[in-house]
């Protein structure tokens, strides 16, 4: 089976020189592949089962012995070969071939994981997709656990290797993620070690890690809270990944959180106010039960969740609104996560799923009500009705103006996530690097340029070349872009890389910027911001000129 392993870089967020950076092995990271986007809190995977002896045969799922959808209920070799699929992808299924309620829970999860309708039905999509992510790389070890030798060579197999591989692929190394430290995996470890002043021996030792492990991102949000990895009940006062994950569950739940892994008064508020609302008592502190109904209904999975009915049968209304709940309303909410929204899907149309259909209509140029009418349905499913007006920015004059209307949007909100509808992802920004991808998107809005990239080498590659409209300036302007090369030398290379819309400009060497995928200088969550930059503070830039 192919392995997926998207290639994003670590454009962002990283310090504007070595003495800025953050130092020590216990940083943690997110990266781009989708081993850890599985992981994420949408994908709520049941663990801990072994494989059962006496599974039929597995059989190719695309062959013409298996059906064209695989529902709860069958019993075949067509289900060993599913349950091997998702197990490959960390679900943990006794693989006994009969697709029961737990195979059901893990088909929900995947889907909601990589934005596939999220029905439980193993059809056409969802076929392709488990054969083309793969998903058998070994489980990710920390690289400073003592699991891991301490020096990491070529030749080494496992986990640390995995952990290796993705940490590379977060720095700008587009590796494949399968556990084995090749000739491919030794050549950017030296790259890597380059590009940080370190021996580029190929030898992954003490240094090496803590430069791999050197980043300033929020907080991986992969840990399951039922997990032993979690403490049996999380209270105030505590931090990290297991908190970040709650924080994201209660943003699910209704709640509007900063994802900073600090489990601080508004997020023992929010608790609260979800353990309330779910009959539980409100003590605050995440214990079992609490978990339990955090997990219940994530990706449709749960009970209560109505059966997803297609949008245009005459089972659904002509305009689906907030404030009904039916079927109609479950298949709204998975196609809205399929288009890059982060929402429960529970059937009921609230506050949430609006927003999520406001900001899918504004993306799409349609008249922006938040009502599912037929040309909302339509784009939904693919087919895209026209704007009846131009583009919202009209042009390069209205960079800085539709850039600057993006500021405080939240990494990881719909918002945000719709981004990436501009250079063809659908992946959460909270999962890769994103700056570029802004960019894009407001070049997209404005029309300014035909040109979409989401690495910021590429930008400065096309403006270099003259092409798309795109030209390098020393008089940079308000709607201008500028690009960041943290690790100085213009080359943006080294995978450590920044771009941004200019939005002032003082004295020639200082000036503002609105930049995506940056850090919030009022302290919270990552996402569009306005920050003041210089062109004297130890990194390289370059401003492009869209003309």
């Amino acid at each position: 089976m192919g392995r997926l392993a998207f290639a994003v870089r670590a454009e962002d967020k990283h310090p504007p020189h070595p003495a800025a950076r953050r130092t020590g092995p216990g940083w943690r990271i997110r990266v781009g592949t989708f081993a850890a986007t599985a992981a994420m809190v949408s994908a709520g995977i049941v663990l801990g089962a072994g494989p059962a002896s006496a599974a039929p045969a597995p059989i190719r799922l695309t062959s013409a012995s298996c059906p064209a959808e695989i529902v709860q209920g069958q019993t075949s070799g067509c289900v060993t070969e599913l349950q091997n699929l998702l197990n490959a992808h960390g679900a943990g299924l006794s693989v006994d071939g009969q697709f029961g309620s737990a195979t059901l829970y893990a088909v929900r999860e995947y889907q909601a994981a990589t934005a596939i309708a999220v029905d439980g039905r193993v059809g056409p999509a969802t076929k392709s997709k488990l054969y083309a992510t793969g998903g058998s790389a070994p489980a990710p070890v920390n690289l400073n656990s003592s699991s891991c030798p301490a020096n990491i060579v070529q030749g080494a197999k496992g986990g640390c290797v995995t952990e290796l591989q993705r940490l590379l692929i977060h720095h700008g190394y587009p590796v494949d993620v399968d556990g084995d430290f090749g000739a491919g995996t030794a050549s950017a470890v030296r790259s890597f070690q380059s590009a940080h002043g370190l021996t580029a021996d190929g030898q992954v030792g003490t240094n090496t890690k803590r430069a791999l492990y050197d980043t300033d991102e929020s907080p991986a949000t992969g840990l399951d809270l039922r997990s032993a990895s979690c403490p049996d009940n999380i209270v105030e006062g505590q931090s990290g990944g297991c908190v970040a994950t709650l924080q994201s569950l209660l943003n699910g739940k209704g709640q509007s959180l900063a994802v900073d892994g600090s489990f601080g008064p508004q997020t023992l508020t929010a608790v609260k106010a979800f353990q309330s609302a779910s009959g539980l008592s409100a003590d605050g502190q995440v214990g079992p039960n609490t978990k339990a109904a955090l997990y219940s209904n994530i990706g449709g999975g749960g009970n209560g969740a109505p059966a997803p009915v297609n949008l245009n049968s005459a089972s659904c209304p002509n305009e689906i609104v907030q404030g009904q709940r039916s079927g109609c309303v479950t298949e709204l909410q998975s196609l809205l996560n399929h288009h890059g929204a982060d929402l429960a899907v529970d059937g009921d149309f609230g506050p949430l799923t609006g927003s999520a259909v406001r900001d899918f209509q504004s993306e799409k140029g349609l008249s922006v009500d938040g009502h599912v009418g037929p040309n909302t349905k339509a784009a939904l499913y693919g087919t895209v009705t026209p704007p009846s007006s131009p583009p919202p920015g009209g042009g390069y004059a209205k960079i800085l103006d539709v850039a600057a209307a993006e500021a405080g949007t939240v990494e990881g909100s719909a918002r945000a996530n719709s981004y990436g509808s501009a250079v063809g992802l659908s992946l959460s920004t909270s999962d890769y690097a994103w700056c570029a991808t802004f960019v894009s998107w407001v070049a997209k809005q404005t029309g300014a340029s035909s040109y979409r990239n989401s690495y910021v080498s590429g930008w400065v590659k096309q403006a270099r070349a003259g092409n798309y409209h795109l030209s390098v300036t020393t008089d940079p302007q308000p709607g201008d872009i500028v690009a960041f090369d943290w690790d100085g030398g213009s080359d943006f290379t080294g995978g450590n890389e920044h771009i941004g819309i200019v939005r002032t400009v003082s004295g020639g060497s200082s000036f503002t910027t609105v930049e995506g995928n940056t850090s919030n200088p009022n302290g919270g969550s990552d996402g569009v911001y306005v920050k003041s930059r210089a062109t004297n503070s130890g990194y390289d830039v370059v401003f492009i000129r869209v003309r």
